[in-house]
């Protein structure tokens, strides 16, 4: 466990060094900020567009940080060879996958929760300048505790995109890797229509290799929650524990394999 985390340090120590992160997270925070200009337009409806547009900035960022750092967690130790001094130490070829992959999902935690933190600023300034007669208006508090189940859902889709990324960075380049996880997220959350594919196409062939892509690929639209809390309806506890148990299924799954791959990667 040492081990694990003192790779785990040193990689969330490169991600607080590396512009990339804080790039992103400003531009995060900025767009919920400007969220709430926009909701001025629209009266009556602006905390919710700030809600929408502060979830939707903390995905959509969130996953460029995934791909943008995990694909390179183990290409860049090759490239840079320093691959062969890290696994000359007391480290095993386990350790270091699971050291770099907890130490992204560290980074995503701190980058995800400033996020949070400045949705809820804004609406915190929202509760405050609106009038009573207006917040009685709203579906949802201002300050909605169910935020956080989406957010904490968001959270938990990030680690699986990590753990995506992280797989392909293993055997493949950067690219190549970028490129397959882009496609596999956005297969994610059409998953569900590949269970319906054979009615609309008239190939077999193509129907049956839908359907297995269906119980294979992760469902990543179960993971969006973001229009249920907006408008108060209610997200359980129940679906939550399930949803995240699901993801973290997937994680294991992903991390294990990438071990595999990597415990019988030749880098003589």
């Amino acid at each position: 466990m040492r081990a694990i985390r003192v790779v785990a340090v040193n990689v969330f120590r490169e991600s607080v060094r590396d512009r990339v992160p804080y790039n992103l997270v400003v531009f995060a925070v900025l767009l919920i900020a400007s969220s709430y200009l926009i909701g001025q337009l629209t009266a009556g409806q602006d905390v919710k567009i700030i809600k929408d547009l502060g979830l939707a900035a903390t995905s959509i960022f969130g996953l460029f940080i995934s791909i943008f750092i995990g694909i390179g967690l183990v290409s860049k130790e090759v490239e840079r060879r320093s691959i062969y001094a890290l696994l000359s130490k007391p480290v095993s070829r386990s350790q270091f996958i699971a050291g770099k992959y907890a130490g992204l999902v560290l980074t995503l935690a701190v980058n995800v929760s400033v996020m949070a933190i400045a949705l809820y600023v804004i609406l915190a300034y929202m509760v405050w300048t609106e009038p009573p007669t207006i917040r009685a208006g709203w579906d949802a508090p201002g300050l909605d505790p169910a935020l956080l189940k989406a957010v904490f859902l968001i959270f938990v889709e990030l680690m699986l995109v990590t753990a995506i990324a992280l797989f392909f960075s293993t055997f493949s380049t950067p690219i190549v890797a970028a490129v397959m996880t882009f496609g596999l997220y956005v297969a994610g959350h059409f998953n569900a229509d590949l269970k319906n594919f054979e009615k609309v196409v008239s190939s077999q062939a193509a129907a049956r290799l839908a359907r297995g892509a269906y119980h294979v690929l992760p469902d990543l639209s179960a993971f969006d929650v973001k229009t249920q809390v907006v408008h108060g309806l209610p997200v359980t506890l129940g679906y939550l524990g399930s949803t995240a148990a699901y993801g973290l299924a997937y994680v294991a799954a992903l991390v294990l394999v990438s071990t595999f791959i990597f415990a019988r990667r030749d880098f003589k």
